[in-house]
């Protein structure tokens, strides 16, 4: 079985492709098959998300290509910037994971498909539209973004910090 370690910044070649929604992305231990059907094991450090287009290393040198995954999602829309802002306002007050995008047709946010979150979206004055698309949301204020510094070990762990809130005594 091929085993996946190491992210590339670049190859000369593709040797296959790896399809994975996001909810597989984010995990750090991982048996999946290639686009070829081949089976894969994937261990990646913990905090670590795969993004698409990311590049693998297999154990025998192998590249392979991380491909986000169609999955069942919610475009939610606005009429004017101020409403779908009040719109992610509201999902990152419900720790909701949320992908920020544009297209011909405007600026919009992206979720995983959840009846409960339409429901509120829609009473905000949303049109929240029902979506087949590959998922790749923000990855947070402490998230480190989406950055290749040269062929590496998958992402660090980040750090934890402990927070100072004013009521706590030490």
């Amino acid at each position: 079985m091929l085993t996946l370690t190491t992210k590339l910044s670049s190859a000369d070649r593709i040797d296959g492709t790896l399809r994975l929604p996001f909810e597989l992305r984010e995990k750090s231990r991982l048996r999946a098959r290639l686009e070829s059907g081949e089976e894969v094991a994937l261990f990646t450090q913990r905090g670590t998300v795969l993004r698409d287009g990311d590049l693998l290393a297999g154990d025998d040198n192998r590249v392979i290509r991380v491909i986000a995954a169609e999955e069942a999602t919610y475009r939610v829309s606005a009429s004017s910037s101020r409403e779908l802002l009040r719109c992610a306002f509201h999902l990152g007050n419900r720790h909701t994971q949320a992908q920020v995008g544009s297209d011909t047709d405007g600026d919009f946010l992206r979720i995983r498909k959840d009846p409960v979150l339409k429901e509120m979206l829609e009473g905000l004055g949303a049109v929240v539209a029902e979506q087949d698309a590959p998922f790749e949301p923000e990855a947070g204020a402490y998230g480190g973004g989406h950055h290749h510094h040269g062929d590496s070990l998958l992402a660090p762990v980040p750090l934890r910090q402990k927070i100072h809130r004013p009521l706590e005594r030490e």
